[in-house]
């Protein structure tokens, strides 16, 4: 059986998700999995299709990237698939893993692609950096605080934590946070 995953970052990439599933659909996939939830975050979807697959299915993505975020994660899925006798399809690069060609093929672009992220997040980091010492770089504005004055008048108003959270849109650590910088809890 052929079993598709596909995954955005982002809830805001609509069009990138339903391309992915329209691929994995034209490439025969039976079962889809589906999430929208950045790579570095709980894969709860990907959990869930790794725990689905039986001996003989193939996993199919449309690209790597979908799939795995670092060599040591990739590694991890693929040895989840051999253990259940399952393969890897990418579609992007025509690559199965269900040839001894493929398995290094796979190898070898998953460590470029890692390589590629290194150096994008050191030039990252280099850039903030150097921002910074220029004075230009000021990091995100503080969402929650800016919600203090009315966290504190909802606590006060005997609102719980929980509820101030959603009425205001910010996280409950967010809220305990206002009121243990003013002296409320």
């Amino acid at each position: 059986m052929l079993v598709g995953y596909a995954r955005t970052s982002t809830a805001d990439q609509k069009a990138g998700l339903e391309a992915q599933v329209g691929a994995l659909k034209a490439a025969g996939c039976e079962e889809l999995f589906v999430e929208q939830v950045s790579s570095v975050q709980h894969r709860e979807e990907l959990e869930k299709v790794l725990k689905f697959v039986r001996k003989g299915d193939t996993l199919v993505v449309t690209k790597l990237d979908r799939l795995a975020r670092s060599i040591s994660d990739l590694v991890r899925i693929i040895e989840t698939l051999e253990e259940k006798q399952a393969t890897l399809r990418i579609l992007a690069m025509n690559l199965d893993t269900n040839t001894p060609t493929g398995r290094l093929l796979l190898n070898l672009v998953g460590s470029v692609a890692q390589f590629e992220r290194e150096i994008m997040l050191e030039r990252q980091r280099e850039g903030v950096a150097k921002a910074k010492t220029e004075g230009k770089y000021k990091g995100r504005k503080p969402t929650a605080r800016a919600k203090s004055e009315d966290v504190n008048a909802q606590f006060k108003a005997d609102q719980r934590p929980t509820d101030i959270a959603k009425s205001v849109g910010i996280g409950r650590a967010s809220v305990y946070r206002i009121l243990n910088d003013a002296g409320l809890v």
